[in-house]
């Protein structure tokens, strides 16, 4: 429920708030002020974020044999903690880490998350379940909205103007779109507006509906858990196709940097962003 309120705000405050309305993801000054408002207050967000960090990391071999990926060093932390961080700066501080191969390492690491500003638990895969699977194990813990991730990859998203966006749209999975010049190596999203009606796998050059793909970050509701079976279970693949046809899945495009680290090149990639400052949070 909303409630209409009126303020006085001084002209040049007032013109930096319409500075980032853009009549699409912010819609007008209210929503302008809403948003503001809630980043102010760490309001309306989600308490708990799962990190999917059990896969094996087969293209960084040989660096993998003896480092789980999320632990590769980047600028004098491991890849995860970046997300860490990017978590604790919206005010997420409950985090599960779904571990995998080599997941000792990674809990003697991280340890409870205490020394990390954080509370850190754990699901731990006998055997690979996929990037669902694992969800359907915290489905007594899942309860209230939460935030999904990939820990392979270093993002920068205003996690906030997603929330309000999430909420605005009353969907079901919410999924950060990033842009990419040549699509054709991603799955890329088919919009109707806001809405994701499908993804196209790999489209041939010049024949991608657009340039936004999946960043491997999301908001879901806990009904998401309804779609997911038991066992090995890809969200991409196994439940996004379902609630796309409910209506219910929506697409956030960010502008923010986003580099996935999968493979050796990336990781040097990653490694001068971060010595020449394009990645900073």
């Amino acid at each position: 429920m909303k409630e209409r309120v009126t303020f006085t705000l001084a002209s040049d405050v007032l013109k930096q708030m319409d500075s980032i309305i853009d009549g699409y993801k912010i819609k007008n000054r209210s929503h302008a002020a809403e948003l503001l408002l809630l980043k102010a207050l760490k309001k309306d967000i989600p308490k708990t974020a799962v990190i999917l960090a059990g896969g094996k990391g087969t293209r960084l071999s040989p660096i993998t044999h003896e480092i789980p990926k999320p632990l590769l060093p980047l600028q004098g932390k491991p890849l995860v903690e970046h997300t860490l961080d990017l978590l604790k700066k919206y005010g997420i501080t409950e985090v599960i880490l779904a571990i995998g191969y080599q997941g000792q390492k990674i809990k003697d690491y991280f340890g409870d998350g205490r020394k990390f500003g954080l509370h850190i638990s754990y699901t731990e895969e006998e055997k690979p379940l996929g990037t669902a699977g694992p969800l359907h194990l915290l489905k007594d813990r899942l309860t209230e909205t939460f935030l999904l991730c990939n820990a392979d990859e270093l993002k920068d998203i205003d996690l906030s103007e997603m929330f309000l966006f999430h909420k605005d749209t009353g969907a079901l999975a919410t999924i950060a779109l990033t842009t990419v010049e040549d699509p054709s190596a991603f799955g890329v999203a088919r919009l109707q507006g806001n809405r994701i009606q499908e993804f196209i796998e790999k489209p041939k050059k010049g024949e991608a509906p657009s340039k936004l793909i999946n960043s491997g970050l999301y908001i879901l509701e806990p009904e998401i858990l309804h779609f997911i079976p038991k066992g090995f279970a890809m969200i991409e693949k196994d439940v996004f196709p379902q609630v796309a046809l409910q209506k219910k899945l929506f697409g956030y495009p960010f502008s923010g940097y986003w580099k996935p680290i999968g493979t050796l090149q990336q990781y040097e990639e990653a490694l001068n962003d971060l010595q020449a400052g394009k990645f900073k949070l």
